[in-house]
């Protein structure tokens, strides 16, 4: 990790969704050591016991709110907090997301690939919706969602999530057209897999009796033969934020240990 401060962002004010855990809890990290305001949005339920030790530990400002991101009451109430503790929204990391089963086309439950759309796609929407209706008036601010490799090519049997990953590349690109012309930049990054529990969720799928023995057949696929770290995939997040990035906007910039070139 960089020392805090040197991309910039300190006193910057940045939500960021499925914060409990995995990427964004990484995320809570690396922008607390930048000396960010963080409102750190999850379900109701989550364990924030980590949100709040990084928290302590570098003395910042950190709200925690809970919500569902596929909803946009809560949506409503996460913006409303944001202003009323700090005035504006700089940084949006849309990071929340879910797998959904692994299973083609033609097993796939209705109600399950409605889930992965509600999450996947509608909370990403309703995270730029609402950010960008701020972030218009001010004339600035960076909208980042998480994507996928997935999201550029067939998923095989990951078909909910990859129809997912496909719609949020269209919605980034199609917002970055729209406010670029109010100084608001969108991109998107695309991870390839990555150690967080939805990889070892997975893992537990496919080998429910040894599940780290499935790790090497799920990496074989990766040309670095290893999943992606979180906090790999937040050092190119933090830069993106940073106005080092100022003339990217629309990208899906992949952070994938080579998947995409091979």
């Amino acid at each position: 990790m960089s020392e805090s401060g040197t991309l910039g962002l300190e006193g910057r004010t940045i939500i960021i969704t499925g914060a409990a855990r995995g990427i964004g809890l990484a995320a809570v990290e690396r922008f607390a050591a930048e000396r960010c305001r963080i409102l750190a949005f999850d379900l109701d339920g989550s364990d924030f016991k980590g949100v709040k030790e990084i928290a302590a530990r570098t003395h910042g400002e950190v709200v925690t709110i809970v919500g569902d991101v596929s909803r946009e009451a809560d949506w409503g109430r996460a913006m409303d907090t944001a202003l009323n503790d700090w005035g504006r929204v700089d940084v949006l990391f849309n990071n929340a997301g879910i797998s959904g089963p692994t299973l083609d086309v033609t097993r796939y439950p209705v109600d399950a690939f409605d889930r992965v759309i509600d999450v996947n796609v509608r909370g990403v929407f309703l995270g730029m919706k609402y950010a960008a209706q701020h972030m218009k008036t001010r004339g600035s601010g960076v909208i980042i969602n998480v994507s996928s490799i997935s999201g550029s090519r067939g998923g095989g049997n990951i078909f909910g999530y990859t129809a997912s990953k496909h719609a949020v590349n269209g919605m980034t690109q199609s917002a970055a057209v729209s406010l670029a012309r109010h100084g608001v930049r969108v991109v998107a990054v695309c991870p390839c897999p990555t150690g967080t529990e939805m990889m070892y969720e997975l893992e537990r799928r496919v080998s429910p009796h040894d599940p780290a023995a499935a790790r090497p057949g799920l990496a074989a696929g990766i040309p670095m033969k290893r999943y992606g770290e979180p906090h790999e995939i937040i050092n190119l997040v933090a830069f993106l934020a940073s106005d080092q990035a100022a003339f990217m906007t629309g990208a899906l910039v992949p952070v994938d240990g080579g998947c995409l070139a091979d």
